[in-house]
């Protein structure tokens, strides 16, 4: 396994690409407040990731009792952010369901998220090059 294949480098890099995602879908539902018939965009990436931390989705990967045992199956997969629209609420009478006031609040904990997966991905890199150089 190299070193920028862990687990958990994957699911921060995995982060940052979702409160990517996250944050082109809610400039997309800013940028359509007013159009009629609109219906707001988000992603899903922290609840996928929740359930299979703890287990509510079983994984089909093979059972190890052995550390020489070739391991196979999901129990390592990190799931993919997903973009999702409601189409069950309407804020507007022209059928928009656009929040100015809520995307503006996700988007504030949105660059939160990402500067944290930001922040976390440096030190992880940092102690990767402090125990390759020794310094």
């Amino acid at each position: 396994m190299g070193l920028l294949n862990s687990i958990s480098f994957l699911r921060l890099q995995r982060g940052i690409d979702a409160a990517t995602m996250r944050q082109n879908a809610l400039a997309n539902n800013v940028a359509n407040v007013d159009t009629p018939g609109f219906k707001r965009s988000d992603v899903s990436f922290e609840s996928f990731l929740r359930e299979q931390e703890s287990g509510l989705k079983p994984s089909l990967g093979a059972k190890v009792t052995d550390l020489r045992h070739i391991r196979f199956g999901t129990t390592g997969s990190i799931p993919s952010p997903g973009i999702h629209t409601d189409e069950t609420t309407t804020m507007n009478n022209n059928d928009n369901n656009v929040d100015i006031d809520r995307e503006m609040a996700l988007s504030a904990e949105n660059q939160l998220r990402y500067s944290s997966y930001v922040q976390l991905l440096s030190s992880q890199i940092s102690m990767m090059r402090t125990a390759t150089e020794g310094r």
